[in-house]
């Protein structure tokens, strides 16, 4: 991951920034950080969801501080220099953990080979929560990349502009560490119907409506804390499908649904880009804008998901 910041910097074309900061970095973000993840179900067995929630709260850390880091070091060293700096950065930040990310349990000397199970796959609950899983992923990374611009068109200066991110991020922490909690008390759908519904209207008022800075910070800390928090419903989730198919493994369950997030992710790029424009030219506020059908569809992404997930995500396996 470090060593694919610091190839970037020596990228002389588009190919080149694909293969580090878009292969390498992804590959490598996730063997760093997916040892945190799957050692949770070892560790933790009554509070597995408020661990999991602590867990993804240090995503939205690091996004409070890197946005207001990299546009200063950006605006005084460059693009070559900031990559640099940020791998040794992340590298002498990162490398101390590694030495205590090992499981609970001892590893042991002979290795019993098994099949690994993926009949859970075929199950109904799976498929409508993998369903919603990637209709959350196609909105929700919207807001954190347009959230700027959107904020330079209404007069915001660049100061201001990445403020909304870095409000967006700390909102997240807080939400999900909530909703971690939330999950060991409460049913899956009851956790995902908080967050579609507080993300939903989020985006349709305050997104929508906005037409000063003031109250696109406020949707800032409100999709923050309302759909930042929606992967820490992922610890009540694979708990739901392990009762219906026991024998499924917490870790392949984790990495199938993280997959279909990042399918959702890649999908959402080219589709707002196809996208941008105003709803229509009657259309007021941030509806009017060229980030209306965005806002829209935002809208539909995560009232379609609530909707997906309440009628058919509960339904029993027959």
């Amino acid at each position: 991951m470090c060593l694919s910041l610091a190839l970037g910097s020596f990228s002389t074309n588009v190919t080149h920034l694909v293969l580090s900061q878009g292969v390498g970095f992804g590959v490598g973000g996730c063997i760093a950080y997916s040892p945190s993840i799957l050692y949770m179900d070892e560790w933790f067995v009554n509070r597995r969801g408020l661990a999991f929630g602590i867990t993804w709260a240090g995503s939205g850390v690091s996004g409070i501080i890197f946005p207001i880091g990299l546009e200063k070091l950006l605006g005084r060293f460059g693009f070559e220099t900031t990559l640099r700096v940020i791998s040794v950065i992340v590298f002498l930040l990162a490398a101390p953990f590694i030495y205590f990310h090992r499981p609970r349990l001892p590893v042991r000397r002979t290795v019993d080979y098994q099949r690994l199970n993926f009949r859970f796959l075929t199950t109904r609950i799976f498929c409508f929560y993998q369903l919603g899983n990637i209709i959350e992923a196609l909105g929700f990374f919207l807001p954190g990349i347009y959230l700027p611009s959107y904020a330079r068109s209404i007069g915001a200066t660049d100061f201001l502009s990445s403020l909304t991110v870095t409000l967006l991020n700390l909102a997240s922490v807080f939400g999900s560490v909530t909703m971690g909690h939330l999950t060991d008390r409460y049913h899956a759908i009851t956790c995902i119907t908080i967050s579609t519904v507080g993300s939903t209207l989020s985006v349709f008022f305050l997104w929508g409506f906005s037409t000063s800075l003031p109250s696109l910070l406020v949707f800032s800390i409100a999709y923050g804390l309302f759909a930042g928090c929606y992967s820490a419903t992922w610890a009540g989730v694979t708990h739901e499908i392990r009762r219906v198919d026991p024998s499924a493994d917490a870790t392949i369950i984790f990495a199938v649904i993280a997959f279909g997030r990042g399918v959702g992710n890649v999908v959402s790029g080219p589709l707002s880009e196809a996208i941008l424009g105003p709803l229509t030219e009657s259309a007021v506020a941030g509806y009017g804008s060229g980030y209306g059908l965005i806002i829209l569809c935002e809208c539909r992404c995560t009232f379609m998901l609530m909707i997906n997930v309440c009628f058919f995500g509960g339904t029993k396996e027959g």
